[in-house]
């Protein structure tokens, strides 16, 4: 019981709860003729923002010691920082982006960090601060459609804005890679996949935040159906959906590093593919990789 009093309803963290709104008349947009300034999703990811913004530097100043050697061997979370950020820039960024990968490696940082920050405190068992803020403070924002849609966006803009400053006419020329009489084919083909990729990074991220909260509604849910016939039924229906809900609370720790992962890792592909361009044998410009 404890632990439901404090985690509340799983499906509470993927559920927008508005905690400031203004009336508004934007057609489509608000079609309950309000607009919500402030909402526990947005509530998460500024705490997210926070926290990265306090915590990353006071962590990555610590070092084993003052002498020459110690100060330059990182302590306690700044080994984990260090080490990922190492593994993100030469595993992840460096194949994609080649002799790019140390203007846009900030940006892939901030994107894994940002993103898994989001993922780790939608697993928060804040479900019991209704009863004190009116609102639970548990929400996980990355099970948003917008805010993934917004993520992808940013991404987009990436991808587009890059590839025409630093590829110019090779980022237009690779979206007809074959012969000229096939353009009016292969065009609309590379620019449909161009925003079928950003759509995968939509839905493969926030369809699998939400799967977790739903699986455990779900296994909840049989506690109560069980107890709902006879006290005893609860109890024994109880135990072995307790032991589930707590392996796949462990199971969503992982997902939500691997999702973060995952989202800078094609994040970091499709700009490695705007701006990075290889050449034949006769030195002529090809399509990107």
């Amino acid at each position: 019981m404890l632990i439901a009093f404090l985690a509340g309803n799983p499906l509470e963290h993927i559920v927008r709860h508005p905690i400031l709104q203004r009336e508004a008349h934007l057609g489509p947009f608000t079609p309950d003729g309000k607009i919500t300034i402030l909402d526990t999703h947005i509530l998460m990811m500024m705490v997210a923002a926070l926290l990265l913004i306090l915590l990353v530097p006071v962590w990555l100043r610590r070092r084993r010691g003052t002498d020459a050697v110690g100060s330059l061997v990182p302590a306690g979370p700044a080994n984990a920082i260090e080490a990922i950020c190492q593994y993100l820039r030469e595993e992840i960024a460096r194949p994609a982006l080649g002799e790019y990968t140390d203007r846009f490696i900030k940006f892939i940082w901030t994107v894994f960090f940002f993103v898994l920050t989001v993922n780790l405190l939608g697993l928060l068992p804040l479900g019991w601060t209704t009863g004190v803020l009116g609102f639970p403070l548990a929400a996980t924002a990355t099970a948003n459609v917008w805010i993934t849609g917004t993520l992808a966006v940013i991404t987009l803009l990436m991808v587009v804005v890059n590839g025409i400053r630093l590829g110019g006419k090779q980022y237009f020329a690779h979206f007809s890679p074959g012969p000229l009489w096939l353009a009016p084919l292969l065009v609309p083909i590379e620019v449909i996949g161009l925003f079928a990729r950003i759509f995968a990074l939509i839905v493969r991220l926030c369809a699998n935040m939400i799967a977790g909260h739903v699986l455990l509604a779900v296994l909840l849910s049989f506690i109560f159906a069980a107890g709902a016939g006879s006290a005893m039924a609860g109890v024994g229906v109880a135990v072995p959906v307790v032991l589930g809900s707590v392996a796949i609370t462990l199971l969503e720790v992982f997902v939500a590093l691997l999702q973060a992962f995952i989202f800078t890792f094609l994040t970091t592909l499709f700009i490695g593919q705007a701006i990075v361009f290889h050449h034949d044998g006769h030195g002529e410009e090809a399509h990107s990789h």
